[in-house]
């Protein structure tokens, strides 16, 4: 199951992620999300469990504790359609204006 794990400390790293879930189960990975330009953490990340009544467990007993000072938030990730997959931008139709090189 993966988990999202939210308002996390900005100075938690994914090995103090990962071992505080272990407490619960196997953990597959733990990743901290951070920004691609400052490279400082954004202040979530996921967490994957490959049994899911561990993972139910860690989320029912870890969502609103006090971590490292901050009140985490953590449930269970709902998987994305790939957004880009579809995208035409607007209603799908050509034109509309803008600096569209065929509106000369």
């Amino acid at each position: 199951m993966n988990i999202y794990v939210g308002s996390l400390n900005f100075k938690m790293v994914e090995a103090e992620l990962k071992e505080l879930f272990e407490e619960y189960g196997e953990v597959a990975s733990a990743k901290i999300i951070f920004d691609k330009y400052s490279g400082k953490s954004k202040g979530f990340g996921f967490v994957e469990m490959p049994n899911e009544a561990e993972a139910k467990k860690a989320i029912e007993e870890l969502n609103g504790a006090e971590i490292q000072g901050r009140n985490i938030i953590v449930n269970e990730s709902i998987e994305r359609a790939d957004r880009r997959s579809n995208f035409r931008g607007g209603d799908g139709r050509r034109g509309g204006g803008g600096n569209h090189r065929d509106n000369r």
